[in-house]
């Protein structure tokens, strides 16, 4: 049997009432939009863009808006089917109690060659059992939820967990986090179908920040996870946080923080972790990268310059953090997602 995937590659999303519309639109946008990219340089469609239902027509989304499944899963024909997403959103609980969706979501696993979730669509693989001893990732808000499945690899703090080498996550079933997370996955297949200079021509396309890696925080490191600024955390914690991001470039120890929040180092490690569920010093870290990251943005700042701005002692350790955290040189990063200085070598998309 010819196990190629078929030219142009059918995609279909998998909706529901309720459905969160950004979790369908998201990622078949990028597909969308990847057709465009090519046709524009001369080249035929990469994608055929298709939606699927309980049963065919209008969908109420958790918005109000409505989006129109092509076919219902009784009639709809996974043969020759590449990629399958399954959304997520409100309707979710509903809909994995359902017996007909299920079944068929057991069917179709090994027909189609790659099989995914966005947001909290993972809770919907998870009770057809598709799930079982593979990592999985969902929207953090979903984590209690995916957690009382047995079986299952949980990495709650990553955007996806697709890899088409099988060897950072799961090459045909696998999820990703809440909402934009799945715009990054459906990146994440395109770059594997059609390389990395079309993934970034869509990603610019679209004027989004960056493709970022599957295996990237959920959250910014000025956001925090869920429980930062709570109303039940420490003031002093609270007025910390809102005063590193302005003196990365300054020694930033642990006696230091624990001082100026008037604690013990005991006290202040303890009430810290409260307020953002991170050590201090990973906390640092994360705000130190994410500083780095928006300078080298700007294509214009030596890498030396950004390490000695963002408190790091020598540009080596902003490397070493950069190849941890995102698996590529300060300076790669540059020329990839910086300006128009830092751009030089990326092929520009013809539109």
């Amino acid at each position: 049997m010819d196990t190629r995937p078929p030219n142009p590659r059918r995609v279909a999303c998998f909706m529901f009432p309720q459905v969160m519309a950004l979790d369908v639109t998201g990622p078949m946008q990028v597909f969308a939009s990847a057709n465009e990219v090519a046709s524009r340089q001369g080249l035929p469609p990469l994608y055929r863009l298709e939606t699927v239902g309980p049963q065919a027509g209008a969908v109420e989304t958790s918005s109000g808006l409505r989006l129109v499944a092509d076919s219902g899963i009784a009639e709809w024909n996974p043969c020759g089917v590449d990629t399958l997403l399954v959304a997520g959103g409100n309707g979710v609980d509903a809909i994995r109690q359902d017996p007909d969706c299920l079944g068929w979501l057991r069917r179709v696993e090994p027909q189609v060659r790659r099989l995914g979730s966005v947001c909290s669509g993972a809770l919907l693989l998870a009770e057809a059992g598709l799930l079982h001893g593979r990592a999985v990732t969902t929207h953090w808000c979903r984590e209690r939820d995916i957690g009382r499945y047995d079986g299952l690899r949980l990495e709650i703090d990553r955007l996806h967990t697709y890899d088409a080498s099988g060897k950072a996550g799961d090459p045909h079933v696998f999820t990703s986090a809440g909402v934009t997370a799945g715009i990054d996955l459906a990146l994440a297949l395109l770059e594997a179908d059609a390389g990395p200079a079309m993934a970034l021509a869509v990603a610019r396309y679209l004027v989004l920040f960056l493709r970022r890696p599957g295996d990237q925080a959920q959250f910014s490191a000025h956001l925090g996870p869920p429980g930062t600024r709570s109303s039940s955390a420490d003031d002093r914690i609270l007025t910390l946080l809102d005063w590193l991001p302005e003196h990365l470039a300054e020694s930033l120890t642990l006696d230091r923080l624990a001082e100026r929040c008037g604690m013990t180092e005991r006290t202040f490690i303890r009430r810290f972790q409260q307020a953002t569920g991170q050590p201090p010093g990973r906390y640092v870290e994360s705000l130190r990268l994410e500083a780095a990251r928006g300078l080298l943005h700007t294509g214009s700042i030596p890498v030396a310059e950004v390490a000695r701005r963002c408190g790091y002692d020598h540009p080596e350790a902003l490397r070493r953090a950069f190849q941890k955290t995102l698996k590529l040189s300060p300076a790669d990063y540059a020329r990839r997602f910086g300006g128009p200085s830092g751009s030089a070598g990326v092929p520009t998309p013809l539109f």
